[in-house]
């Protein structure tokens, strides 16, 4: 009998191929696992970043009537925080915010606008408590030469529960396709056993480790991962640039580079593939060979 890692790795590998349609099946099933993880995990991420855009959960824009400066605005920021439950203050001159708008308008709109600015001096304020909200806010409004507040807690409170509304969707998909996957790649690796329950039982009896005989099983569940989790990372990246243009064809959304998360999105993939097929794996075989070679010949 061989003996050797390269031995084992070699019999791993191998059984993939024998037992091909069983492997694309296990392949085919932890692929859209993968990818239905890295699409809700894409998602969850563009929504936050679409949160931090707007301000975030905790943070209300205050409008500054039109005759205060930008020297007035230091008293007037100063009074806010002294107000409670305010954290932080950032003055924003009007000519600022005009800029914020410089992509979002016509060219023409936005040179119109820029002679005559629209906008007040505002104050960008973060408070420490949103359930003191109401409380705070009308402790702002009362001061002398604040007009007016833009309530963001809507628009982020949808954004908050479309996040949560896709990360308990995910998860219970995930789950459901994690254990069809161990499934799946169960059945694979026992029918290599079958295939091989002679050699199994011959190795056993003159004295194999349960060590010995598991490896090959185990080498070969983590290859069909690692298999997964390569092409998943592929296929993420392409779903994601073509859904990514086709809605900014539609309406000016700004998201994530995939750049930015290509690194640790493929990382995750590869190790989540590996650890799912050395986990199917080991379930598979952990209960056979506890049985003596004997035993193995009656399946």
């Amino acid at each position: 009998m061989k003996s050797g890692f390269g031995y084992l790795l070699k019999e791993g590998i191998k059984s993939i191929w024998h037992n091909r349609m069983m492997s694309l099946a296990s392949i085919g099933v932890l692929i859209s696992c993968l990818l239905l993880t890295g699409v809700a995990e894409l998602l969850s991420l563009n929504v936050t970043h679409a949160m931090d855009k707007i301000g975030g959960t905790n943070v209300t824009r205050v409008f500054l009537s039109d005759e205060v400066t930008s020297n007035d605005a230091i008293y007037i920021m100063d009074e806010m925080e002294r107000s409670g439950n305010v954290s932080k203050t950032v003055f924003i001159d009007k000519n600022e915010a005009m800029q914020e708008y410089e992509d979002k308008l016509r060219e023409d709109l936005y040179q119109y606008m820029k002679e005559d600015n629209p906008f007040p001096n505002a104050v960008d304020v973060t408070l420490e408590d949103l359930s003191r909200y109401d409380e705070t806010m009308a402790k702002i409004l009362s001061i002398d030469g604040v007009d007016s507040a833009r309530d963001t807690r809507e628009i982020a409170q949808k954004l908050t529960n479309l996040n949560d509304l896709v990360s308990t969707v995910s998860l219970w998909i995930v789950i459901a396709l994690v254990l069809i996957s161990i499934f799946i790649i169960s059945n694979s690796i026992r029918m290599t056993m079958y295939s091989r329950r002679f050699e199994i039982s011959i190795m056993k009896s003159v004295g194999a480790t349960n060590t010995f005989v598991r490896i090959p099983f185990v080498i070969e569940g983590m290859t069909i991962g690692l298999i997964s989790g390569a092409v998943s990372s592929g296929l993420i990246m392409v779903i994601y640039e073509a859904v990514m243009k086709a809605v900014q064809n539609i309406v000016s959304i700004e998201f994530i580079p995939y750049s930015q998360v290509a690194w640790w999105m493929s990382l995750a993939f590869v190790g989540a593939g590996i650890v799912i097929g050395a986990l199917g794996s080991v379930l598979s075989i952990g209960r056979y060979l506890k049985k003596e070679g004997n035993e193995l010949l009656g399946w």
